[in-house]
């Protein structure tokens, strides 16, 4: 007989002939569990079926993440730990089922837990070897009443119950051993349903007050926060309309189930959260660029950030309505279209005709500068033209006054040498014999200008 391994995790399994419906409505491949106790162990014999749509051909088997077994069969019988899964091709892969083969088990039943239920967790020695001095535990606090030394009873059943549990024990050669964790959660009998959508101010929502599997309700009430919000309709719905802001908050409802025995239960609490259209008016084309000119095309747009249809939009212009929709489209636009524009957004429902909401964008400047920008372009190259040419005729009559200056200058200055020319040698001696040299140096100078 194989030793013990390592506890690992033990995954919450599905409850034997229940098959649960996915969000899309869609049946899934379920792994079912005999004897109907989480985790599993060895000693046990586990069987396991596999249940899915198509034939039990078509079931493969995994084993801690590879193919095990022959193909064909939806159910076999387990004697060794590890992670198992089957598949059914037409509804893909089930969630996972630990087998453990540990020295102590902490085990609760395979089924849905719910408010005012019992269960009795019990914890297990290795091949059912006697266990003393067990404790159990919810996180790092120990539990009181056990009964009968290995087993502890939960009656009845709250919310507050959910969490890890874990047991510890001497088993067999009075060695203290402990359990790997157990998350236990336990469901509300009731549960408060609420549309997903966003709500908005002035809309109509029903919240409905739902039992487990849908069993009957009686004697429904419901809460917003700690107080009693009127009475339902029909028995189990309540309808909030025209909706406000105030409506906003966590809202429960509470009830009679009958379960064996009549008893009072309350659903977990659901945040309803009640919006405020807001519109926001823009202008295009973009970058924004609020000053425009005459006879440009400007587009103003008026988008809902948060909004139901239907939806009907004015622009102001100074105050005054001048269009209705979403757009705003102002043509060949001149000086007179220059001030604040304004969007309203407002939503209408009901037979009534109540209205929902009415929403102002902000204010919006628009400037319309006057003239053709083409003329202001033109204006700007003559400005710039002018001074160029300033500047040309500043720089001639320079020139020409430095000039002028010149020749007047040279005309009262005595008469210069001329200048003597270099290919005479002659003048390369006249121009030595003033130097104090030596004759030696007048020879080796000469030298190196010849």
């Amino acid at each position: 007989m194989p030793w013990p391994h390592p506890a690992v995790p033990s995954p919450a399994l599905a409850l034997p002939g229940w098959c649960p419906l996915s969000p899309t409505g869609a049946r899934t491949t379920q792994l079912l569990v005999e004897p109907p106790w989480r985790p599993a162990v060895t000693w046990d014999q586990v069987t396991l079926t596999c249940q899915g749509l198509g034939t039990a051909s078509a079931t493969t088997w995994y084993k801690d993440g590879q193919r095990w077994g022959q193909k064909g069969r939806n159910h076999v019988t387990v004697t060794e730990s590890g992670t198992y899964t089957c598949y059914r091709p037409g509804t893909g892969h089930s969630p996972s089922v630990t087998i453990l083969n540990d020295w102590l088990a902490l085990q609760v039943p395979v089924r849905e837990l719910l408010e005012g239920d019992t269960v009795t967790l019990r914890c297990r020695g290795w091949q059912n070897n006697t266990v003393t001095s067990v404790s159990f535990y919810r996180k790092e606090t120990k539990l009181e009443g056990s009964r009968d030394g290995t087993e502890l009873s939960l009656h009845p059943l709250q919310l507050s119950h959910s969490g890890n549990y874990s047991c510890k024990g001497l088993v067999g050669s009075w060695v203290l051993h402990e359990s790997a964790p157990v998350t236990m959660t336990v469901h509300a009998r009731l549960k408060l349903q609420v549309s997903a959508r966003e709500l908005l101010e002035g809309e109509t929502v029903t919240l409905r007050c739902l039992r487990w599997q849908n069993n009957p309700v009686t004697g429904v009430r419901f809460y917003h926060g700690d107080k009693e919000v009127g009475r339902p309709l029909n028995g189990t719905e309540l309808s909030l309309s025209p909706l406000q802001q105030n409506h906003s908050g966590r809202y429960s409802c509470r009830g009679r189930v009958d379960s064996g025995v009549s008893l009072w239960a309350k659903s977990a609490p659901v945040t309803v959260t009640v919006h405020v259209p807001v519109a926001n008016a823009t202008i295009t084309p973009g970058p924004l660029a609020h000053q425009v000119h005459p006879g440009d095309n400007v587009t103003l747009r008026c988008p809902v950030q948060v909004g139901s249809a239907p939806v009907t939009f004015a622009w102001l212009h100074n105050g005054q309505e001048v269009a209705r929709g979403p757009l705003l489209e102002l043509r060949d636009i001149d000086v007179g279209h220059s001030g604040t524009y304004q969007c309203v957004a407002t939503n209408q429902l009901g037979q009534d005709g109540h209205r929902v909401f009415r929403a102002l964008s902000p204010e919006l400047e628009l400037e319309v500068t006057p003239g053709s920008p083409w003329v202001t372009v033109a204006a700007g190259v003559g400005g710039a033209l002018l001074f160029l040419l300033l500047l040309v005729g500043v720089i001639v009559a320079w020139h020409w006054w430095h000039r002028v200056d010149a020749r007047k200058h040279q005309e009262r200055a005595p008469p210069e040498p001329l200048a003597p020319s270099v290919e005479d040698p002659q003048v390369t001696y006249m121009e030595l014999q003033w130097q104090p040299w030596e004759p030696r140096d007048i020879y080796d100078n000469l030298h190196q200008k010849l």
